[in-house]
């Protein structure tokens, strides 16, 4: 039996006090899957104090996928998509050749107070589809397969699993699933993908009998029994088919470091002929880092 690799969380700001959780990319690794990065945000209250709001930046290179567990955020982009990400729904944007978006407090919400709580993940793209078109696709929660398994309640998010296939389209195998183990469950879980890693959201979870620690990311080579304790858990499994090393800088994410500088430059200019365009009715925008594009980590082994 193969013990599974573990990753623990470092905490991130993004600005105005808004930490977030970040497992991937690791020293240890940097992906699963064609998972590059992992941010677990929350459960935090917002008040209509707090202004966690994500000002215009863009991305290429690279896929997002937003999900939440309570809570809402406000998307908008340069294509002109507006989306209010609710509870259950998934959010893909495909960056490809360059996007510009702001993921913000919602206008009806500015006087509230709630809970945010959710993941945001980023995926590579397969090689040739790198500089595809930018796209955005909302699936509603309704739309989402959800199934019985023994004990485990699934929800299939993206990809195919135990007989489900869920809607949302992706440009090479990725799996995502939302399980929920009752009180003192035990469930047995496959090897569902190349790669697999599960995440513990809520509640105390073992792996083969062992604890998972809080706020840790998983590496499963092999099937698991997975155990809850008296309050149940609720666990992420992301994976699929490793697409290879990865460039990463800010927000870019490419095979090629000159692609990436070739972004540094067309944001820092904000050159719209080179797919760093604006958000309708946005004047803000985050500025380039102030550190070099040589710092550039990744790229092939």
């Amino acid at each position: 039996m193969s013990a599974p690799q573990l990753l623990g969380a470092h905490a991130h700001d993004l600005g105005g006090g808004f930490v977030v959780r970040r497992l991937l990319p690791a020293a240890q690794r940097q992906a699963v899957g064609p998972f590059l990065f992992f941010d677990h945000f929350g459960p935090v209250t917002v008040t209509p104090a707090d202004n966690h709001d994500v000002r215009p930046h863009p991305h290429i290179g690279l896929a997002t996928l937003t999900y939440l567990f309570d809570g809402v955020i406000q998307h908008r982009d340069n294509l002109g998509y507006t989306q209010r990400i609710e509870p259950g729904a998934i959010n893909w944007m495909t960056a490809g050749s360059g996007i510009v978006h702001s993921e913000r407090k919602p206008e009806a919400e500015r006087h509230s107070t709630y809970v945010n709580h959710g993941l945001q993940l980023w995926l590579a793209l397969p090689e040739s589809k790198q500089e595809v078109s930018a796209s955005f696709v909302h699936t509603p929660a309704s739309a989402i397969p959800e199934l019985q398994d023994g004990c485990a309640q699934v929800r299939v998010l993206v990809g195919q699993a135990l007989g489900a296939q869920s809607p949302v389209a992706t440009l090479s195998p990725t799996l995502y699933l939302d399980i929920r183990l009752p009180a003192h469950g035990q469930w047995t879980l496959p090897m569902l993908a190349d790669e697999q890693a599960v995440y513990g959201v809520q509640g105390d979870l073992q792996l083969d009998g062992q604890p998972l620690p809080p706020h840790t990311l998983a590496v499963l080579s092999e099937s698991t029994v997975l155990s809850a304790g008296p309050d149940g858990a609720r666990l992420m499994l992301v994976g699929g088919q490793p697409l290879g090393r990865r460039f990463i800088w800010w927000n870019f994410v490419s095979t090629s470091r000159e692609r990436i500088e070739q972004a540094s430059r067309a944001w820092a200019a904000m050159d719209p002929s080179q797919g760093m365009g604006q958000v309708p009715g946005e004047a803000e925008h985050i500025p380039l880092p102030q550190r070099e594009p040589s710092r550039i980590t990744g790229g092939q082994p």
